[in-house]
């Protein structure tokens, strides 16, 4: 088995939607970002990148290449996908929270956990998404943006 644990933060900016976990949340601000912004899915994806040591999204998705301008992490997610079995490994869960004091994230997070699941092609209650508020302290308590934490749980594939 492999831990890996990731963090991201990206700040509100207006003219974008808001996308997290590959879900466009209702909120007069999106974040800013080289791709969608999608904040959920980057930290998801540092984890899952962390947990075979094999960098960072920043390193597989650089920002200075145009071909990722405004892509969806989804399409991201997908990639990382395949590069962890390719290594052998199968997702055993993700535990991930989303910091912000709004939106609030509740009424969407089963079709974040869904959307995640699918993605990866894994089962739902394999993917944990909860949203927390940093009680008004820091950036993410004035509003200025989201911060997420993810950890997963990578398995070795059984041999067939």
């Amino acid at each position: 088995m492999r831990i890996g644990i990731g963090y991201d933060v990206h700040r509100f900016v207006k003219g974008r939607e808001l996308l997290l976990g590959g879900v466009n949340i209702p909120h007069e601000e999106g974040l800013d970002g080289h791709s969608d912004a999608d904040v959920l899915l980057h930290a998801i994806i540092d984890a899952l990148l962390g947990a075979l040591s094999l960098g960072d999204i920043g390193k597989h998705f650089p920002p200075s290449d145009p071909m990722y301008k405004g892509i969806s992490s989804l399409k991201l997610l997908e990639t990382v996908s395949v590069i962890i079995q390719g290594e052998g490994y199968i997702v055993g869960n993700i535990d991930s929270v989303v910091i912000a004091e709004e939106p609030k994230i509740s009424p969407f997070t089963k079709e974040m956990r869904t959307t995640i699941a699918s993605t990866l092609g894994i089962d739902i209650s394999q993917v944990s998404v909860k949203g927390t508020t940093s009680e008004g302290l820091g950036f993410t308590g004035r509003g200025e943006g989201i911060a997420v934490k993810a950890v997963v749980l990578l398995e070795k594939q059984k041999a067939r």
